[in-house]
């Protein structure tokens, strides 16, 4: 019997219903928990987030060096284009959107509370039909 039945990522913040709603929108998601200071998360693709008030929540800085990463999330899409739509039409905003040359393309951002995470296109691995 394994030790660890679950994990979830939790995120510090000031307004964790405002930050919740966000991220169930971004994955297409369901609220599982909710109390005063605590909002739990499921993705649809099983990505467990919880998002946890923090009175004195500051934003991170990144990309700048002064209290830069607390957490860093990716995501795979098939469009970022449409992901980047997605983002920005739930209050995210792009900090680098440039794609990365290479077989990995992908464009940071920040949630509306300020956390950066990372929209990442993989390649599809089978052959191109039609």
């Amino acid at each position: 019997m394994a030790l660890v039945k679950a994990g979830v990522v939790v995120l510090d913040c000031a307004e964790p219903e405002r930050l919740a709603v966000f991220y169930r929108e971004l994955l297409e998601g369901e609220q599982t928990h909710e109390s005063a200071n605590r909002v739990e998360i499921r993705g649809a693709g099983g990505t467990r987030l919880a998002f946890r008030r923090d009175v004195g929540a500051t934003p991170p800085s990144w990309p700048r060096p002064e209290n830069s990463f607390q957490v860093h999330l990716d995501f795979v899409v098939a469009d970022l284009d449409e992901a980047e739509r997605r983002v920005v039409g739930l209050g995210g905003r792009p900090l680098e959107t440039k794609d990365a040359a290479g077989p990995f393309e992908e464009r940071g951002y920040a949630d509306p509370a300020g956390h950066s995470f990372t929209l990442r296109r993989v390649p599809p691995t089978a052959p191109k039909q039609g």
